[in-house]
């Protein structure tokens, strides 16, 4: 009898710190991620979020992680907790280097139509955009919730574990050069979402720079002002949807394929 409860018990403790080990992965990731990471949603809804997918994700992947984890010793478990809060971490920086690129390039929006001065709040992060890139950063992200890709993520992050084992660190030069290359891509996706925009401020400004050379005796840039935003504006309506839907797109290719 004693013996049965004193294997119970170890039992239970075994699987009590794979499931945390599983919580560290995921929490880590859902608390940087598009959507799960915004800063418009309180600490403990996202982190209540993380335990609960844990928790529901724990039966199919606790044996994974009992089967990497050679011993309970302190340093061991210490080593796998720092392994996966980095892992996930960096799953998560992945995810928001599209938003990241996003913004900086709808800010770029902002000030091809004239409206970079207008003063705006910071919703997705912590610093403070243009009305036009919270446009579309937060018609992006409730995209993703509308058609269901959220659930993507979580099983990327199954997946992950495939890819990047439990209590396996990751390499900083491998790590670096993924990094690097998701950059890439995604501030090439934001160029495509937002180059009908580049288009439309060379030739406005090149057509403004053009009648104020035939006309210097007139401010015909602040007279022009007002036409410029009312394009702007209505050249956005025209493409706004296709641009979301471009970069919905690569974001949920990079969420199938990884």
């Amino acid at each position: 009898m004693i013996a049965g409860g004193l294997l119970l018990g170890t039992f239970n403790a075994s699987v009590l710190l794979a499931v945390f080990l599983l919580f560290c992965r995921i929490g880590a990731c859902l608390m940087i991620i598009p959507g799960f990471g915004s800063n418009r949603i309180p600490v403990r809804i996202r982190l209540f979020v993380a335990l609960s997918v844990s928790l529901a994700l724990s039966p199919l992947l606790t044996p994974a992680i009992q089967a990497a984890l050679p011993d309970e010793e302190l340093a061991t478990v210490a080593w796998f907790i720092g392994a996966e809060l980095l892992t996930g971490a960096f799953i998560g920086f992945l995810g928001r280097a599209f938003i990241a690129a996003l913004e900086t390039l709808t800010t770029l929006v902002s000030m091809s139509i004239g409206l970079s001065n207008m003063p705006g709040l910071p919703i997705e992060g912590v610093d403070a955009l243009p009305p036009v890139a919270n446009l579309f950063t937060v018609t992006a992200t409730a995209m993703v919730f509308i058609t269901n890709q959220h659930w993507e993520i979580l099983r990327g992050l199954v997946a992950s574990y495939e890819a990047i084992p439990a209590g396996v660190p990751l390499t900083a030069v491998s790590s670096l050069e993924q990094f690097t290359d998701q950059l890439a891509q995604t501030f090439v996706l934001a160029l495509r979402v937002c180059s009908p925009f580049v288009v439309y401020t060379v030739v406005v400004n090149l057509a403004v720079g053009l009648v104020n050379k035939l006309t210097p005796q007139i401010p015909v840039y602040f007279i022009s002002m007002p036409f410029v935003i009312a394009g702007g504006l209505y050249f956005l309506y025209l493409v706004i949807a296709e641009a979301i839907m471009i970069f919905l797109d690569g974001y949920f290719t990079w969420l199938q394929i990884g």
